[in-house]
């Protein structure tokens, strides 16, 4: 049996990290709201642009 080798270099933890960073950087974000934004960036960033989507 072959042995399957998995290589991990990183790359999406450095860039969930940096995502997080702009996220509470851009939006200015609150205390509180900064530990939500842990898990939840993606919906505090759509809340906030989905304002130049609205007719």
């Amino acid at each position: 049996m072959e042995k399957i080798r998995i290589i991990n270099n990183g790359f999406s933890t450095g860039f969930w990290f940096a995502a997080w960073l702009f996220t509470i950087g851009y939006l200015n974000l609150s205390f509180p709201k900064l530990i939500y934004a842990i898990i939840l960036w993606p919906y505090y960033l759509g809340l906030h642009f989905s304002q130049f989507f609205k007719n």
